[in-house]
């Protein structure tokens, strides 16, 4: 019987950790058998920024191992697409131990609020960011009209 509320805060923390160390084993033995990294799971890969500098707008993507010719980037008015692959090579002469940092592939596309000046954009792609600026189209910016 429960004399007192240091008993029940005792029953809470032993449920508490009863909890925490199933969600635990759970966790360690789904990632035990999952085929690609955690970080490639998700749809939202690669993780994004996307900044809006008035005449342009910067994307900024994490590509962690690519280089830039496992990118493929599209641009079409306000569509944007990036495609990659990352490949995991075993290099002449080893056998593998241990692989844990497999091939992946992605695609990420996205709608942005205004159309883009495709001819203009810049992509550089330093120490597994890819940053790209993207100038907005000439019918996308804002025009000061007068009044006659």
């Amino acid at each position: 019987m429960l004399t007192g509320w240091n008993d029940i805060d005792r029953m809470f923390g032993a449920m508490d950790l009863f909890r925490s160390r199933m969600d635990s084993l759970f966790n360690d033995f789904d990632t035990s058998y999952r085929k690609v990294p955690y970080y490639l799971a998700g749809e939202n890969w690669p993780r994004t920024n996307l900044f809006d500098a008035g005449d342009n707008f910067t994307l900024v993507a994490e590509v962690p191992g690519m280089s830039k010719d496992d990118l493929n980037i599209i641009i079409q008015g306000n569509y944007l697409e990036i495609n990659g692959t990352r490949k995991a090579e075993t290099p002449e002469g080893y056998k593998v131990h241990k692989s844990e940092r497999g091939t992946a592939s992605f695609s990420r596309s996205f709608t942005l609020p205004a159309d883009i000046n495709a001819d203009k954009v810049e992509a550089s792609l330093k120490d597994g960011i890819l940053e790209m600026k993207l100038p907005k189209a000439e019918t996308a910016k804002p025009k000061q009209i007068s009044v006659k």
